[in-house]
């Protein structure tokens, strides 16, 4: 049997001298999203996770002022003033976001974004910041003069934002943006599954100059979790048959080793030693403990060969949006 690495071991945030855990509990659905997830989340039960979260051994939380146009980070802030603040050691990242209405992705558009962030999280320091799904823009406007970078380095330098970091999907895009350096971790989703592993050189990359990997969506937003009849989803949209049809094989070739299909997907991710942290998306309290024991199961090493027999791809599906 192979044992994971310990689930609950703090590792370090790239160079910010903070410590996370190698599990996160993702707040996309607690802002109650059922045009991306296909469920709703109803307020007192996201609070719940939250609260259970805050109680846990896993000790990172992320977050961005988008989810359901900030509805996530509002829950959470109920949290916290029950609380009086965050738990000692919790480190809570957000993102700053494009207006969803309008596309507005200025300087001046996320100068609102960080401010509602705040409010909502009734806090007046943000630990780590990432620019949000930059694919919406240019590496131009990004980068430039006035931009949403230089907004968020200014923030830094009075000491309402701690770190930065950029949060997106085009792995091609990503790459542009850490080889820039400017960047502490980068956060990529959907790419680093058991089916998707486009996202192998990004993690090359950030191995290279020291920047933490942030690893969403291991589950492929689903399938991957309650399996393919059950959920015939990925990367938040319908999934197409040839990806459904390689789930039912790893799904048979996990139940051959007595392995739940969902251990496998969160492990492959969590004992990759490029992966800094994983975030696992929750909307029900008992997820949490259920998503440490899922970390922690052995698993046999020959698992793994026969998993990646099955194949997978390596080719990103917006690749022709960025080169």
């Amino acid at each position: 049997m192979s044992l994971s690495p310990n689930p609950l071991s703090l590792r370090p945030l790239g160079d910010t001298g903070l410590q996370v855990t190698p599990l996160c509990v993702g707040g996309a659905p607690l802002g109650d999203m059922p045009e991306t997830f296909a469920y709703s989340a109803p307020e007192d039960q996201a609070l719940a996770t939250v609260r259970a979260a805050f109680a846990s051994p896993i000790n990172f939380l992320d977050t961005a002022a988008a989810y359901g146009n900030g509805e996530s980070e509002r829950r959470i802030g109920i949290v916290i003033a029950e609380m009086g603040g965050l738990p000692e050691g919790f480190v809570l990242a957000t993102k700053g976001d494009r207006d969803l209405q309008t596309g507005d992705f200025s300087g001046e558009q996320f100068k609102r974004s960080i401010e509602g962030s705040l409010q909502r999280l009734g806090l007046d320091h943000l630990q780590y910041v990432y620019i949000h799904d930059p694919e919406h823009s240019t590496f131009e406007n990004v980068m430039g003069p006035g931009g949403p970078l230089e907004v968020l380095q200014s923030f830094k330098e009075q000491g309402v934002i701690g770190h930065i970091g950029m949060s997106g999907g085009p792995i091609n895009m990503l790459i542009r943006y850490v080889e820039t350096g400017l960047f502490s971790a980068v956060e990529t989703h959907n790419r680093y599954t058991l089916i998707n592993r486009s996202a192998g050189p990004l993690l090359d990359l950030c191995v290279k100059m020291g920047v933490a990997v942030v690893n969403a969506a291991p589950y492929g937003s689903g399938i991957l979790a309650k399996g393919p009849d059950a959920y015939a989803r990925y990367a938040y949209q319908d999934a197409p048959a040839e990806i459904v049809a390689r789930t039912r094989q790893l799904a048979a070739v996990c139940q051959e080793f007595g392995v739940p299909l969902i251990a496998a997907a969160l492990q492959f991710s969590t004992r990759d030693p490029r992966v800094t942290t994983t975030v696992v998306g929750m909307t029900k309290p008992e997820r949490v403990q259920q998503t440490i024991d899922l970390a922690a199961l052995p698993i046999p090493e020959e698992l793994w060969a026969r998993l990646d027999g099955v194949g997978y791809d390596t080719v990103d599906p917006e690749s022709e949006r960025f080169k």
